[in-house]
């Protein structure tokens, strides 16, 4: 059972974190992130139901598309620094639970949670749980799992460079342990 409260006591580093407020940004005003989704703080997505809208219309779908979502009056503010940090800490919770469950063996590298935690918190869970990153590394190829990261560059079927620098520095956390 020492596995068990292994498992429930970590948390992502400093490392970790310090790479996902660098590439996230921290922004006070909700905006429309790339994805179409109302964000705010260090890539708080504000509406969950926003993210099942699809982006364009196809196959004669009528309904609203995510970038027609409207914001809630009460959330199209200036939010406190305090707030924002409040989101951020919930989310990470949220986001190491999942990873952990998903993959357990991550307890043993703090380098190699940090990168995934980071991964996920950007591209989503369910993405994570169905990525070659998480196959190889649950299988123990560590350093396929390295390279997989940068099968995630892109967005709107296009590379983003700031999606690929991203990679890259997830990648290298990712290798060091």
């Amino acid at each position: 059972m020492v596995w068990v409260a292994q498992l429930e006591e970590m948390k992502t580093g400093q490392a970790g974190i310090d790479l996902m407020h660098r590439f996230e940004g921290c922004r006070l005003r909700p905006y429309l992130c790339p994805a179409s989704l109302w964000t705010v703080g260090y890539g708080h997505v504000l509406y969950q139901d926003q993210i099942r809208l699809p982006n364009e219309r196809k196959n004669g779908y009528t309904g609203i598309l995510r970038k027609e979502y409207a914001i809630n009056p009460g959330d199209s503010r200036n939010w406190t620094q305090a707030e924002v940090d409040s989101l951020f800490e919930s989310d990470l919770q949220y986001f190491e639970r999942g990873v952990l469950r998903m993959s357990p063996n991550l307890a043993s590298s703090q380098s190699r949670f940090d990168a995934i935690v980071s991964f996920a918190y950007n591209a989503g869970l369910g993405n994570y749980q169905r990525s070659t990153i998480r196959m190889k590394n649950d299988r123990g190829d560590y350093e396929g799992a390295a390279k997989a990261f940068m099968m995630w560059t892109k967005g709107g079927g296009k590379v983003l460079p700031g999606l690929v620098k991203r990679r890259v520095a997830e990648s290298s956390l990712y290798a060091s342990g």
